[in-house]
């Protein structure tokens, strides 16, 4: 926009003042012309000129020092409903884009941008062509001649309501990026790391910048596969419904850690395409690791309680009981281990005084084959072939819980280790709690876990030492019954 005190071009803005002025080839528009200048055809320019005020997302007018209007694009008359042959030319915006009563506020907040510095913004309402108002936001400067004074005003104005959207958008993004209490993270779509929030830096272990552009796999050690699958259908399907809850464990310098995020998933789609263009996925997670390791720990706690109310009903109905002893463990290997053995103590109970070697005779053993119910052994009285130092008989002089593991070694090694114990040839993890009654040592009970399970916890070994006491309690009674 070029501000003019002698007329001006309608579609250019340039000023007409001169030594010599002539017609240009363009009818209705005239070109300055120097004392000695040959004439130019400046067409081109005036077609660049309108080409880039018309393509402007926003809408821009321009005033020349005296008020009168030099430009208005596409975008101001889809606003307005003024086309640029109502509005070009007019004498300020008094009674076609202003009411009359605010006219001159509002022309002299436009007009006092060619003495201030910079850009002002103002808000006010201008009416459209059907008689309508319109809240706008404008932005207004000057612009200055060649001889560096103001020459007019440019000003570019949009609804109030769109312009607030692309701040909040804006603002939204920023805040994403530096404040929030959870992990942004673009993804391009190469399915790499394209711009990552503090929050997300910490959790993948590293810095904002040192994460850009590299493989997931290089930060995650478990769960990329699964989490490269979600961001590829997002990509290909769009945003799922729900978030999704995604266990991995990450590579940090401190070490591995297992961490369980909520994730929820954006398909990013380039706005100045015709047709949708994935810019990538927008990936925002939360660390629900605690959250979720409490619930997983309460679900546990009441399954195991319920195994135990139903295995005592169970056992209150048996005749025998050592068959209420092999319920006991039945229910008791439910989702707990894979095995699970009786030993009594060869020649009655031990009290806690007496001292010396001590043998172990089978009482109940699960099939080591295909699952089934705990069956009755040891008939014969015979003693377990158990070495020195066994798990069992160290939990039974320590007259506590004992865990045991064969250790990170190959399966061959492992199946010796398991057969060494006089345990089947696929247990990998064994907890020992000891059998106690009346204040006198019974036995123990072994639970042993394959290689498909994790190794025993301080939390399964209290479980343990409670299926062990009715198991204790049942043997016990057994005892008193065969003497009777």
């Amino acid at each position: 926009m070029i501000a003019r005190s002698e007329p001006t071009c309608r579609t250019c803005g340039r000023s007409l003042q001169g030594v010599q002025v002539s017609a240009s080839r363009r009818s209705g528009t005239t070109d300055e012309l120097g004392p000695d200048e040959p004439e130019r055809d400046n067409s081109d320019g005036s077609d660049l000129l309108a080409a880039l005020l018309d393509g402007m997302d926003a809408a821009l007018c321009a005033f020349d020092a005296d008020g009168v209007v030099t430009h208005w694009n596409r975008e101001a008359e889809r606003i307005l409903g003024w086309s640029a042959d109502e509005a070009v030319g007019r004498r300020g915006l008094a009674g076609w884009a202003v009411r009359s009563a605010d006219a001159e506020e509002v022309e002299g907040r436009l007009l006092s941008a060619m003495h201030a510095p910079g850009r002002q913004v103002h808000e006010f309402a201008l009416l459209t062509k059907d008689g309508g108002r319109v809240l706008v936001r404008t932005q207004s400067a000057a612009v200055r001649g060649p001889d560096g004074k103001p020459a007019g005003v440019y000003c570019a104005f949009s609804e109030v309501h769109v312009q607030i959207d692309l701040e909040r958008s804006i603002a939204l993004s920023e805040a994403l990026f530096e404040d929030a209490s959870w992990g942004v993270v673009l993804v391009d779509v190469d399915l790499r790391p394209a711009v990552v929030n503090a929050h997300a830096a910490r959790a993948l272990g590293a810095g904002r910048t040192s994460v850009l552009g590299r493989p997931l796999g290089e930060l995650i050690a478990q769960g990329v596969e699964e989490l490269e699958s979600a961001l590829q259908h997002v990509l290909a399907e769009g945003a799922p419904p729900a978030p999704a809850e995604v266990w991995v464990t990450v590579r940090t310098p401190e070490g591995e850690r297992r961490r369980c995020w909520r994730s929820g998933f954006l398909r990013l789609a380039s706005p100045l395409a015709e047709e949708p263009v994935p810019l990538g996925v927008g990936w925002l997670f939360q660390d629900v690791t605690e959250a979720k390791q409490a619930e997983q720990e309460a679900s546990l706690l009441r399954f195991r309680t319920q195994q135990l109310y139903r295995a005592s009903r169970a056992a209150a109905e048996c005749e025998d009981p050592a068959e209420a002893a092999t319920i006991h463990l039945d229910f008791a290997l439910a989702g707990f281990a894979d095995h699970a053995l009786i030993d009594r103590v060869a020649g009655g109970a031990l009290t806690d005084t007496e001292a010396g070697p001590v043998r172990l005779v089978r009482v109940a053993a699960t099939p080591s084959g295909a699952p089934g119910p705990s069956k009755l052994a040891g008939r014969a009285g015979l003693p377990v072939r158990y070495s020195e130092g066994h798990p069992a008989l160290q939990c039974v002089e320590r007259v506590g819980a004992l865990r045991a593991s064969s250790g990170a070694v190959s399966p061959e090694q492992a199946r010796e280790w398991a057969l060494a114990r006089q345990w089947p040839p696929d247990a990998v993890h064994a907890l020992c709690a000891v059998l106690r009654s009346r204040g006198r040592t019974l036995g123990v009970v072994t639970f042993l876990r394959g290689a498909g399970r994790g190794a025993f916890e301080r939390s399964d070994a209290m479980y343990a030492e409670d299926v062990a006491v009715r198991i204790a309690a049942a043997l016990d009674l057994a005892g008193l019954s065969d003497e009777e």
